[in-house]
């Protein structure tokens, strides 16, 4: 519900926390393809939290912290 609230409100920046948390695999796919989405035709920023390595895979930079620490920070070409 709340990603529908941020398209119709046309949202600049999403923030998602764990979305795809309690989600089984198909429909965590889906989503994460409509992020994808979401940030390439519309442009919408999409910063996310996942402890699923498989999620983040989707992400064009990941960030990962590990005890309070910044231990990665990679950028990658467009998935």
């Amino acid at each position: 519900m709340a990603i529908a609230r941020a398209i119709v409100n046309e949202a600049p920046i999403i923030l998602a926390d764990e979305p795809t948390g309690n989600l089984d695999t198909h429909t965590s796919v889906e989503i994460m393809e409509l992020f994808q989405r979401l940030n390439t035709e519309s442009g919408i920023t999409i910063i996310l939290v996942t402890h699923e390595p498989d999620i983040a895979e989707y992400s064009r930079r990941i960030i990962r912290f590990l005890d309070g620490h910044l231990v990665r920070d990679e950028v990658r070409e467009s998935r």
